[in-house]
């Protein structure tokens, strides 16, 4: 059993960089593949970054390649999400999950979420 918590989202001008953190308590968190996931209003969630247990592989989205890092600490339970040159478009809900051994960009695969934190990027 896992349990996810977010924090770190805010209200950010265009431009701006954000770190979002996930707090992870439960045992064996380096055996968690990590995600982060993002739900604007009215569309469906979408998958942003994902890393495997160990860091060693990461996984992004087309849409923030090159301005997004996904990262961890696993002796601190933690997962972060550091956003640069943020954009209208990633105003959202961001959710951080996890999943039992690798990493996946597939949202039903993860068995653990948080409660999400909210960005939002004005003009």
């Amino acid at each position: 059993q896992v349990k996810l918590a977010e924090s770190g989202g805010g209200l950010v001008q265009a431009g701006d960089s954000l770190r979002l953190s996930c707090a992870a308590s439960g045992r064996s968190f380096s055996r968690y593949g990590m995600g982060w996931f993002r739900q604007a209003p009215g569309k469906e969630r979408e998958f942003v970054a994902a890393i495997t247990g160990t860091g060693g592989s990461t996984n992004y989205a087309d849409f923030v390649k090159g301005r997004f890092t996904i990262s961890r600490d696993n002796a601190k339970n933690m997962a972060y999400l550091q956003m640069n040159s943020l954009k209208l478009e990633d105003t959202a809900v961001y959710y951080c999950a996890a999943v039992l051994w690798r990493a996946t960009m597939t949202e039903k695969e993860y068995a653990y979420w948080g409660q999400g934190t909210q960005v939002t990027v004005s003009s």
